[in-house]
């Protein structure tokens, strides 16, 4: 039997880490594994009871781990200043911020506490709105990474700034695809920020090819009351290797958020075949993410949204 790929994670003691949806998927994968490595981790959750379950699993098998839950709702503007303005006031240097939380192709258009098309103001804007609110504690860590998830459909986006809450043409996976565009492009223009103003951050991105995660059942189904994956999904689930779990799915993202191997600016995916699956290595860059001039657009159009 082949075995599965896994990384080496260098010790992390003494850092402080927050995971966004850290209760399930490959957030609780991230989070399990930078506990592990001795980090204190922030479990940043919409639903507290979720991520106090969450906690208590990873404890159960790591009985040191350090874990503190937080509410996070990054459909609300409102909650993620609250979750920012609680952590600027503790004072604690956040070191690694992992932006991994997300919803996929909801199939009618639906929108956030603040109006915002549910895909773009949480898989952009809300970790847009989390990351420049907690930019005090980031400078103060000296060295601290931030990595955001995108995804491999990224691709097949483009930043549609005449309509990017999908008000005129709302098409469930091309506007996940404009989103985890957006979140390369943020990341990237995070990086060149952070080197022209001296910030000390280093920020890159990832995605996990193809992984079985709770994303592909509750977004596509949102409303209709179904539980199960898409028939896609399920028929090339039957195709030996093309998807893998949690525990590998991770790794683009664990790699660049610990390892002294990991660049800024750049983007992590698994090595194998159309980076489906595998361990992680440098992923290929869509050419519409490498654009700068929409990169410094985009983030000055976040800003005034936010």
């Amino acid at each position: 039997m082949t075995a599965k790929p896994d990384i080496e994670v260098p010790d992390q003691s003494g850092k402080l880490a927050l995971v966004t949806g850290a209760n399930s998927g490959l957030g609780f994968g991230l989070a399990r594994r930078l506990a592990a490595a001795g980090a204190r981790v922030i479990l940043a959750v919409r639903s507290p009871d979720k991520g106090e379950a969450a906690a208590q699993a990873i404890r159960a098998e790591f009985p040191l781990a350090a874990l503190t839950v937080e509410a996070l709702d990054l459909a609300s503007l409102q909650s993620i200043r609250a979750l920012a303005a609680r952590l600027n006031a503790a004072g604690q240097p956040l070191d690694i911020l992992v932006n991994n939380a997300g919803v996929m192709a909801p199939p009618r258009r639906a929108t956030t506490a603040d109006g915002f098309e549910l895909q773009f103001g949480v898989n952009h804007l809300g970790h847009f709105a989390l990351t420049t609110g907690l930019l005090p504690l980031l400078r103060q860590a000296g060295g601290a990474r931030v990595v955001t998830m995108s995804s491999g459909v990224s691709h097949l986006g483009r930043i549609n700034f005449n309509d990017l809450q999908s008000e005129k043409n709302y098409q469930p996976f091309l506007a996940y695809a404009q989103a985890k565009l957006a979140n390369l492009l943020f990341a990237f223009e995070l990086n060149r920020r952070s080197q022209a103003g001296g910030w000390g951050i280093l920020s890159n991105a990832a995605h996990p090819g193809a992984t079985y995660t709770n994303l592909q059942i509750a977004g596509p189904n949102m409303g209709t009351g179904k539980t199960s994956r898409g028939l896609t999904v399920r028929l090339t689930g039957l195709i030996p290797g093309l998807w893998q779990e949690v525990p590998q799915g991770c790794l683009p993202a664990l790699f660049a958020a610990t390892s002294p191997r990991a660049a800024g600016g750049a983007y992590y995916g698994p090595d194998g075949l159309f980076e489906m699956t595998g361990g992680p290595r440098l992923a290929w860059v869509p050419r519409q993410a490498r654009d700068e001039r929409v990169a410094a657009k985009l983030w000055q159009v976040s800003e005034r949204l936010v």
